[in-house]
């Protein structure tokens, strides 16, 4: 078993952003068609589907679709078009140029690892939003550093 290094989590995240404009810039330029074979890609790549249910609850999700165990669950909140969540809009095709972690806190033993920290997302006019996030990751067979755990949620502000 081998230990997962920070620069590993880094460039899991790294990975993660990168598919995130990814998709963005394939539906400004190319259409849903595109973003959606890329948001499949970037699902296969970063995400530990091929091992079992990954926890994963999206910052804009709600009700009883909050959590989403599912390839299909996420595919639907990157790309939205499925009649299955109607609540999703499609997180992946708002003009994503942009993204940057923020490390609050790492947990690694052995071949897994948690993070939480926030990250911020600037899309193509510029406009930012921050989300605050956890991902926990397991390496696979492969060694690929696989996403098992992601949680998002909007920062709290106290009224």
């Amino acid at each position: 078993m081998t230990t997962i290094a920070e620069t590993e989590l880094e460039a899991a995240r790294r990975q993660w952003g990168d598919a995130l404009v990814a998709i963005s810039t394939a539906f400004d330029d190319r259409g849903l068609a595109a973003a959606t074979e890329i948001a499949n890609q970037a699902l296969d790549a970063v995400y530990g589907f091929n091992m079992g249910p990954v926890l994963f609850k999206p910052t804009m999700a709600s009700g009883e679709q909050a959590f989403r165990p599912t390839r299909e669950g996420a595919l639907s909140y990157f790309v939205g078009q499925n009649p299955e969540y109607p609540g999703d809009g499609g997180f992946g095709l708002k003009g994503w140029r942009r993204v940057e972690s923020k490390t609050a806190a790492t947990f690694v033993e052995g071949d897994i690892a948690m993070w939480m920290g926030s990250v911020t997302f600037t899309d193509k006019h510029g406009a930012v939003t921050r989300v605050d996030k956890s991902w926990g990751y397991k390496k696979d067979a492969d060694g690929t550093l696989r996403i098992v755990l992601h949680h998002s949620s909007l920062p709290y502000e106290p009224a």
